[in-house]
């Protein structure tokens, strides 16, 4: 019944590790907010389409706290995602994709994430939850033969209905659970393999115990995490919130501008820039998908991106690529925007495929020297 600790508290440590690797701990603790908040907010939602918008409001209004838990449900998932991305970029950056079973499994939790968070944004049942719901589900109808039967599977009839509702309530819940239990696959796979570094060394000699160096190094992380986080809850706990969805759901009316949560904007706006339905559907699912294939694109001698001058120079060209696809996805589509997400979309592949192809470049190049 002591083996989980020990294994923590002993477990071999590379001592050269920075702060970059204490994104893991912050997002452990963000998914148990985010499973306990959402197990109290359980008790009082009602999911039907009559009842789902009223029941936030009375949360908001009349249960004892429920402003706060409902704050930290929805902000919550926004830093979720935000350390998660920054969790993927320095992976990326180090190279630990090598680390393939750690990689895959991390990359399985992103998609499930992800498909959680949708079906979370639908619950409030305001304007956007619905049309953002209608637009998301609506792309699977692109799919040959199976299209339209899918999507009125998974509505439970021929539109958006109570049904739905009921069905994204009942998955929102078990989904996280799932998540949970990724993550402790996570890391036992971690433990086998053992933690990557900065110069990706492999000797035990410069290897440290985890407690309580490492624990106290997260600790610092997740009390300034934890600060910023309920500074804005206090605050301004709407500054990433539609203003749209403060309005009931309504099928008659449609918003001016249907977007999603600002997490998805950059797979949105992918979507958006392929004028074929169905190539616009393989695309968005690409972009996250690529991350599977990165252990099998990279065969590089060299274990580090530091190792790769350009290659730096491509990463950090990459998250800025990544932040404008993210603040495209918000705009409106005409002209400049369009044009804009047409480029950036080429930029975000290109860069998986190129930076590779470089860096295969620069090993046979070193071969002569």
């Amino acid at each position: 019944m002591f083996k989980i600790p020990i294994s923590f508290i002993y477990l071999p440590t590379p001592i050269n590790i920075n702060y970059m690797w204490n994104f893991g701990s912050m997002l452990g603790m963000f998914l148990m907010i985010q499973i306990i908040s959402g197990l109290f907010l359980s008790m009082h939602y009602c999911p039907n389409i009559n009842l789902a918008f009223m029941s936030i409001s009375q949360i908001m209004k009349d249960i004892n706290s429920g402003w706060l838990i409902r704050l930290i449900h929805m902000n919550g998932a926004s830093f979720y995602f935000l350390l998660i991305y920054i969790h993927i970029s320095r992976n990326l950056f180090y190279y630990s994709f090598k680390l393939i079973h750690v990689w895959m499994i991390g990359s399985m939790i992103l998609f499930l994430s992800m498909a959680t968070a949708f079906l979370g944004y639908v619950l409030p049942w305001g304007q956007m939850s619905f049309w953002g719901a209608m637009v998301i589900t609506n792309l699977l109808s692109a799919l040959p033969y199976i299209g339209q039967m899918m999507v009125e599977w998974i509505w439970g009839g021929f539109s958006i209905n109570n049904s739905t509702l009921n069905r994204f309530f009942s998955f929102h819940f078990i989904l996280p659970f799932i998540i949970l239990m990724m993550v402790f696959i996570h890391l036992m796979t971690l433990h086998i393999s053992g933690s990557s570094n900065p110069i990706h060394s492999k000797s035990n000699i410069y290897k440290i115990i985890f407690h309580q160096y490492f624990s106290i190094k997260d600790l610092i992380t997740i009390m300034m995490i934890m600060l910023i986080f309920m500074l804005i809850n206090l605050q301004n706990p709407y500054m990433l919130s539609d203003p749209d969805n403060f309005k009931m759901a309504n099928p008659m009316i449609t918003p001016s501008h249907i977007k999603p949560e600002w997490y998805f904007l950059f797979a949105y706006s992918i979507l958006r820039s392929i004028p074929n339905k169905l190539g616009g559907v393989i695309m968005l699912f690409m972009s996250i998908f690529i991350l599977f294939l990165l252990p099998l694109m990279n065969n590089n001698k060299m274990k580090n991106i530091k190792f790769y001058p350009l290659n730096q120079f491509l990463f950090w060209m990459f998250i800025n690529i990544f932040i404008m696809l993210t603040w495209l996805g918000g705009q409106m589509i005409e002209y400049p925007f369009t044009n804009l997400n047409n480029i950036f979309t080429i930029l975000y592949f290109n860069y998986f495929i190129f930076s590779f192809m470089l860096n295969n470049l620069f090993d046979s190049l070193m071969k002569n020297y």
